[in-house]
């Protein structure tokens, strides 16, 4: 062998050598940044994992503590006019079938006006078998549709266990309009 000969053998040897420690250097960042990686998306399936179970056992017990009784499934539609010579008060009655309600603690219901002519002010009342009448009044109703929840110690009736009907009663002379539609719509008891 020439003295280039070893020259360039030993270049070869140093110089590979080298390169091969470079290599295992790069796989060696290359393997701990997949690993990285790995770690990263498994702990966001945890998460999202846990997130999902929680939510949905959280969100079951909130429905097991909410009782609730429908009494409607369609909106109601109450047409009324009540210009002279018309009578002056209009009445729909919602007949309650035997359900003891005491144990709900509000009466809800969502209700509008119709076409530009709202009443105002419905008036609400809930009887019981005894003849006991208890009295509310729903004002500010207008075009758009108003959530009314009313809690049912607000409305004095010494008998919940026998509600027998609502009656919802428009008044000429607490009306804003005497001629128009209202519309009522989920009617119901709930905690």
């Amino acid at each position: 062998m020439t003295r280039d000969e070893i020259y360039d053998h030993l270049a070869k040897v140093y110089l590979g050598k080298r390169q091969n420690a470079a290599d295992q250097k790069r796989k060696k960042t290359l393997n701990q940044s997949w690993l990285v990686i790995n770690i990263a998306i498994t702990t966001a399936i945890l998460i999202s994992t846990v997130y999902g179970f929680t939510a949905f056992l959280t969100h079951r017990v909130v429905l097991k503590n909410e009782v609730f009784y429908s009494l409607n499934n369609n909106p109601i539609r109450i047409v009324y006019d009540l210009n002279d010579p018309f009578p002056a008060t209009k009445n729909f009655s919602i007949i309650i079938p035997h359900k003891d309600v005491s144990k709900y603690n509000r009466l809800n219901l969502s209700i509008r006006g119709m076409n530009e002519a709202y009443p105002g002010v419905v008036k609400i009342v809930v009887g019981n078998q005894l003849n006991e009448k208890a009295t509310y009044f729903i004002r500010n109703v207008g075009n758009n549709w108003q959530k009314v929840s009313i809690p049912l110690e607000k409305l004095n009736l010494t008998e919940w266990s026998s509600v027998t009907d609502i009656a919802f009663i428009l008044e000429a002379w607490n009306l804003d309009f005497k001629k128009g539609t209202v519309l009522i719509d989920d009617i119901s008891f709930s905690n």
